[in-house]
């Protein structure tokens, strides 16, 4: 078998050639199945990652704690002690890379014309930096300097809605520790834009000790967030936090933000029927070429088999050239979705469905992402599948009697 290798090569390459128009025909249905596959998984990786990223930047984080009952009830009476010195060196560890605290409680935020529910946050403003999306969001106006800064942060579509503008002052009313209404009156020292737009009225943010004094809450906080270096490995960081401090609620991203989880679980399912349906059509169009080039040489294949070539030889030689197609098909198919993620490099802009897009968190601007795991599993499907789908045109060929193959017209 080995020394007919060579043989059943060379076989193979001619006899795919005889018919240039309709090898040409399927090679380049094979390698459109292909970029198609490789191309579409690229785009729905970047378009995940971009929701995730804005997910995790819009105060997630990868890791967030709070008192327990604050995640179903985000109220005052839902607070925690700020870190004492086994978690505040938990969170100093290597593989957390930053962290903050913040007070976070559901607000009424009232100008001279208008009023809005929101949610109130205090933060630290230097913490906030590589955390959350706060620290470089201001585009008018200035960013908080401390925790004790008495300005406030408004989104400009909020502003838009209180009729109000940059050195405005407005009141913030909140429920205080003692179950009373406590307010202050701010002025608007910097205006912040985010995506999706839903994020500029639903936040307004103040300096940390500034929002616990006007609610009486001390040193107390709502919750810290923090990131790790990869989110998708945070177990060492989970357990030694749970460790330290087994009363709080600790949990990652996957569980404070569920539906990103589905989503993802989603993207994936999809991509499967996606390939499984490429696929489909793509056998079809192999096995039907292959086996057209079957029928036309079965006298070929007789007399290679009256001169004692043996029926494996024969399954084997159409195998060699379905392997051929795949392989010519999986190298055009895969440069050009690699050109074709490069060439959107920069962006594929879908801004004239930002509207529709945005309402559902997804940016009008999407950055193909290539998962080499996507890139394997679709060249393996297609290899492996394609081989499959390629035994019965062999064995068709292997099956012939040499005297009614010769004899055939």
């Amino acid at each position: 078998m080995l020394r007919a290798q060579p043989l059943l090569l060379t076989l193979a390459w001619r006899n795919l050639w005889r018919h240039r128009g309709r090898t040409a025909a399927i090679l380049f249905a094979l390698a459109l199945g292909i970029w198609s596959m490789v191309a579409l998984a690229a785009l729905s990786r970047g378009s995940l990652e971009g929701q995730l990223q804005k997910a995790i930047g819009n105060l997630t984080g990868h890791i967030q704690i709070h008192a327990r009952g604050y995640r179903d009830d985000p109220a005052i009476d839902h607070r925690m002690p700020a870190p004492d010195a086994a978690l505040a060196t938990a969170l100093t560890d290597p593989s957390v890379r930053v962290w903050a605290g913040r007070v976070r409680v559901p607000a009424v935020i009232a100008s001279e014309r208008e009023s809005a529910g929101v949610t109130l946050v205090g933060i630290e403003p230097q913490r906030e930096q590589g955390l959350s999306f706060i620290g470089t969001a201001v585009t008018d106006g200035r960013y908080l300097e401390s925790p004790g800064d008495t300005g406030l942060l408004l989104g400009r579509k909020l502003a838009e809605r209180l009729e109000t503008a940059l050195g405005r002052r407005v009141v913030v009313m909140s429920q205080d520790v003692k179950n009373q209404v406590g307010d202050r009156g701010f002025r608007v020292v910097g205006i912040f834009d985010a995506e999706p737009e839903a994020i500029e009225t639903a936040f307004v943010f103040v300096g940390r000790a500034t929002a616990q004094e006007m609610l009486g809450m001390g040193d107390t906080l709502s919750e810290i967030s923090l990131r790790s270096d990869d989110r998708n490995r945070l177990e060492v960081p989970l357990s030694t936090l749970r460790t330290v401090a087994p009363s709080l609620d600790i949990e990652p991203w996957t569980v404070v933000e569920p539906l990103l989880t589905l989503t993802e679980k989603i993207v994936n399912v999809i991509l499967v029927i996606w390939y499984a349906i490429v696929f489909a059509a793509m056998s079809f169009g192999l096995v039907n070429t292959l086996l057209m080039a079957v029928f036309e040489r079965t006298r070929e294949f007789g007399l290679f088999q009256a001169l004692g070539m043996p029926p494996r030889h024969i399954l084997g030689q159409v195998l060699v050239e379905s392997l051929i197609l795949l392989a010519i098909a999986l190298v055009i198919g895969n440069l050009g979705a690699l050109a074709t993620v490069h060439a959107l490099r920069d962006g594929l802009d879908l801004s004239a469905f930002a509207e529709g897009m945005e309402y559902f968190g997804v940016s009008p601007i999407i950055y193909p992402a290539l998962s080499v795991g996507d890139v394997t599993m679709a060249n393996t499907l297609v290899a492996v599948l394609g081989l499959v789908a390629s035994l019965y045109p062999a064995w068709r060929a292997a099956r012939h009697v040499p005297i009614e193959a010769i004899t055939r017209v």
